[in-house]
């Protein structure tokens, strides 16, 4: 990229002026397909020579053996740490690539969120699933699901999967994903996660299974709560974040789950990050509906002492109850 920038005189962005054209490079690569795309992230509108760029680009890749099947230029006139722009044109090729995750093939545009270490993801993703123990009969749902991996993935062992994303892009590539892999019991939703799920609940709506993979801020108390207001029976929580996993496992396991299992991966080599699935289970609510409370006495008048006797002997039991159902 450089050699070819080189050539078409392209000068890097500088932040502290606010001159030059190339802010970032973003490359992806398909493990499997072999497919590989350039991302030139630009501080304007238009790419002066893109055809004469892209003829050189190709030119230094085939001299070093890499399969470039797409160049796209990503536009971001914003003065943030954002790499990317929203705004894109795709200079050659199809503009996405595609690579094959636990048997599923996936389409991967330049800002849909895809796994980088692919070889612990087919192994994250596959405990994901399996921790829910589908049986066939489950209506799950994938919040955050970007690309779909993870509900696709699901699909193979449930009834049902809706599955949520906010990023207009992951979720045509989403879309393009299920049919392209003959996914029929999957349906794909833009929306934020956690009204869509508020929506479900009002409407009478259920999940048997919630899987979440949140970025690495975590979820908000927005979101969580309308976890517990869909009250699934189980959810999957993937997380990136050790530290916003633990907090959000306590607002969880305050308001009615329970930490079963925990798994940890080294999906980041030779970093202090690790990735983490947890999951979670409704308790069963054993409510005391009612006691019973025999009173032998020869007089309807109790004494003080008679009352607050009564009374100790009901609060005891309210409390060894609470904590047998605790």
């Amino acid at each position: 990229v450089r050699a070819a920038a080189g050539t078409c005189h392209y000068q890097p962005f500088n932040e502290d002026k606010g001159t030059g054209l190339l802010r970032h490079c973003l490359l992806r690569r398909g493990v499997v397909s072999g497919q590989v795309m350039v991302v030139l992230v630009t501080a304007q509108p238009v790419l002066p020579g893109a055809k004469n760029f892209v003829r050189a680009l190709l030119a230094e890749a085939e001299k070093r053996h890499v399969p470039v099947t797409t160049v796209v230029q990503n536009y971001n006139p914003r003065r943030t740490s954002v790499v990317l722009g929203e705004e894109e044109k795709v200079l050659y090729g199809k503009g996405f690539i595609l690579d094959t995750l636990c048997g599923k093939t996936y389409a991967i545009s330049p800002r849909s969120f895809y796994q980088i270490n692919h070889t612990q993801t087919e192994v994250l993703y596959g405990l994901a699933v399996d921790a829910a123990h589908l049986t066939g009969k489950e209506v799950v749902l994938d919040a955050y699901c970007g690309i779909g991996t993870i509900g696709l993935i699901a699909s193979r062992d449930a009834r049902e999967v809706i599955s949520v994303e906010l990023n207009p892009d992951a979720v045509r590539d989403a879309v393009t994903n299920a049919k392209r892999n003959q996914i029929k019991n999957v349906s794909f939703y833009q929306n934020d996660a956690g009204a869509f799920m508020v929506f479900m609940a009002e409407k009478g709506e259920k999940a048997d299974v919630v899987f979440m993979d949140p970025p690495r801020a975590g979820s908000d108390e927005a979101f969580l709560s309308s976890v517990v207001t869909l009250s699934p029976k189980k959810v999957v929580y993937v997380s990136c974040n050790p530290e916003t996993l633990a907090r959000d496992l306590r607002y969880l396991t305050k308001h009615g789950y329970k930490a079963e299992e925990a798994w940890g991966y080294d999906m980041f080599a030779w970093s202090e990050h690790v990735e983490s699935i947890v999951l979670l289970s409704k308790l069963k609510s054993n409510k005391l509906k009612h006691i019973n409370v025999e009173l032998e006495m020869d007089e309807l008048d109790l004494m003080a002492a008679e009352s607050k006797a009564i009374y100790e002997e009901v609060k005891d039991y309210v409390s060894e109850a609470k904590r047998i159902e605790s």
